[in-house]
């Protein structure tokens, strides 16, 4: 069974986390102008995965280290390490093609499809709340969508990796909770991480050969960051939080992501905040509030119509 904690530790974390990804985003924008999109993804997730199962298996700093059986290590390459590697893959190829603030406020509408992916529709007011807060984050992913569909300035291509680094995004999040039901979260994190390296390093090898690699002491540091930063420490605490809280829960502190990405990449990049971005992230907040909110006791609603 999974546990299930009403822990402010665990909320503080998840804060942190979001932080930590914001600058991630930064970081990866910069990265992918010059580095292979896949390269710099998977190479990133095979060096974290591979740090953070190191601590597990040598340390007790993440918890006692339990062997897994062949049945568990074949869900983690097909469940973990595969729906990871998809994710990234999109994720950071919206970077490369798209603004870093859109990629990350198409991910602040996981936690809708979260919730969507949670519960069939039915004739309730639940249901309602949470297929109409759907509506609304569809709804500000259009308003995104729009400058690209009226103009040649704005990428679609970038646009429609980041909708679908959203939805990859929230099906992993779905998946680690799974497996965290019989797998330690920390180690279903480290294994995800690094078979999803696995996974994507002939293709990143494929980009380099075709592009080229440059090595030099910028771009190996702000990778080296990224590994720790935005690898090792924040899927660690991530995916612990998955064990105690359901899906949409924890995903709820997505919604913070495009406010700390914005703020990383104004400040270090320079990329503006525009009017489209500020209308889109309205929508989608009111739409993830509605869905995470539980209207029927506020308002004393009915279970059903």
């Amino acid at each position: 069974m999974l546990e299930r904690k009403n822990n402010p530790a665990i909320a503080g974390g998840l804060l942190l986390v979001v932080i930590m990804w914001g600058g991630n985003n930064a970081g990866t924008k910069w990265m992918v102008g010059c580095w292979p999109p896949i390269w710099t993804g998977g190479t990133r997730f095979l060096l974290a995965g591979a740090i953070l199962f190191a601590v597990l298996r040598f340390t007790n700093l993440l918890g006692r280290h339990h062997p897994l059986n062949p049945a568990e290590i074949q869900l983690l390459w097909l469940r973990g390490g595969l729906s990871l590697a998809a994710y990234i893959v999109a994720f950071c190829w919206s970077l490369h093609l798209t603004a870093a603030s859109h990629v990350a406020l198409y991910l602040g509408a996981s936690p809708v499809w979260a919730l969507v992916w949670e519960e069939r529709p039915g004739w309730s007011w639940p249901s309602a709340r949470r297929y109409g807060a759907a509506l609304l984050a569809v709804t500000g992913v259009l308003v995104l969508f729009w400058p690209a569909l009226k103009t040649a300035a704005t990428s679609l291509a970038g646009e429609l990796c980041a909708l679908a680094a959203s939805l990859l995004w929230a099906n992993y999040n779905h998946q680690s909770r799974s497996l965290a039901a019989h797998i330690n979260g920390v180690a279903v994190a480290a294994h995800s991480m690094w078979m999803s390296g696995v996974w994507l390093l002939p293709l990143g090898a494929v980009e380099v050969v075709r592009q080229g690699l440059v090595l030099d002491p910028p771009h190996l540091g702000v990778q080296a960051l990224c590994v720790i930063f935005g690898g090792v420490v924040p899927y660690a605490v991530w995916n612990s939080a998955l064990r105690h809280w359901r899906t949409s829960q924890v995903m709820l502190f997505n919604n913070f992501i495009p406010v700390t990405t914005t703020l990383w990449v104004y400040f270090l990049l320079g990329e503006p905040i525009t009017s489209t971005f500020c209308a889109a992230m309205a929508l989608i907040i009111a739409g993830v509030m509605l869905g995470q909110m539980d209207w029927s006791k506020i308002f004393k609603l009915p279970e059903s119509f």
